[in-house]
């Protein structure tokens, strides 16, 4: 049955939405060969979408996402980008290396690991130049999403000494600086303030309206809504447990209950009371 309304969804959406962007088939991953990660994942991501991976810790999100950034690869079943296999070696290919590095752009869940210059614009610059863009252009950029992010005064910041807020923003700038088609985003909204988590989301939607591919993983269920049509659930057996429209998916509470991602009762009514009599 899940597999019927996994095609059935495929094929409804390929009715209005155009070219694949990705597509997995039967991918299988495990850390140092020994410690699965995915087993067994089969998706299609087209073009124009907008699309959300939850589930608990430990599922495969991340890994899911650094498979379609091509930071590592399947050790069982593949993943196709753009009409392409991935492999490690074709991308070994400084030509095709570039082609798909500005096409897809990452964004960490832990902003440190993909801030490491002197400043924060030599961050937003490092990729772009690393792409061959020339720097005049790429002083363009910086100002451009400087502005878009409301990070123009933080450009000559060291940016290890910014806020989680802050570097969060500019990991996104790093990444909309070279202007890909397709956007990871891994729990960009995670430990941050309101005011800030409203702006990412903004971010989110307003790139899709630009024609972008999303693709965020997250553990926000509240933000769901606004920055997925589509959703897909991740069990603890590393496989895809439900995929449909964000609506269908956040209205499965027995899907999200069993899967760890919301519970029926509060902590306090499954604990004993307690007692301090033996203090008196």
């Amino acid at each position: 049955m899940f597999v019927d309304d996994l095609r059935d969804t495929f094929l409804s959406r390929r009715n209005y939405l155009s070219d694949i962007v990705f597509e997995l088939t039967d991918v299988h991953y495990s850390y140092l060969g020994k410690y699965p990660a995915l087993c067994g994942v089969d998706m299609t991501i087209l073009s124009g979408e907008k699309i959300a991976l939850i589930g608990a810790n430990g599922t495969g999100k991340s890994t899911l996402l650094h498979l379609l950034d091509a930071l590592i690869f399947p050790d069982q079943g593949h993943v196709t980008a753009f009409g392409e296999r991935l492999r490690e070696h074709s991308l070994a290919d400084e030509k095709a290396a570039h082609r798909f590095r500005g096409r897809v752009g990452l964004v960490f869940q832990n902003a440190d690991i993909q801030l490491f210059c002197p400043s924060v614009r030599e961050d937003i610059a490092f990729g772009p130049l690393q792409l061959g863009v020339d720097e005049e252009e790429v002083e363009g950029r910086i100002q451009l999403v400087a502005e878009v992010l409301n990070i123009e005064h933080l450009l000559e910041r060291v940016p290890h000494q910014l806020s989680i807020g802050e570097k969060r923003r500019v990991a996104i700038a790093s990444v909309l600086a070279i202007d890909p088609d397709v956007y990871l985003f891994d729990e960009p909204t995670a430990g941050l303030d309101p005011l800030t988590v409203r702006h990412i989301i903004d971010f989110i939607v307003n790139a899709h309206q630009r024609g972008k591919t999303i693709i965020t993983a997250t553990h926000e269920l509240n933000i769901i809504k606004e920055i997925a049509d589509t959703v897909y659930l991740f069990g603890q057996n590393k496989r895809i447990a439900k995929c449909g429209s964000s609506e269908s998916v956040l209205s499965d509470t027995l899907s999200l209950e069993m899967n760890n991602l919301i519970h029926s009762r509060s902590l306090t009514a499954r604990q004993p009371s307690l007692s301090f009599s033996c203090l008196r």
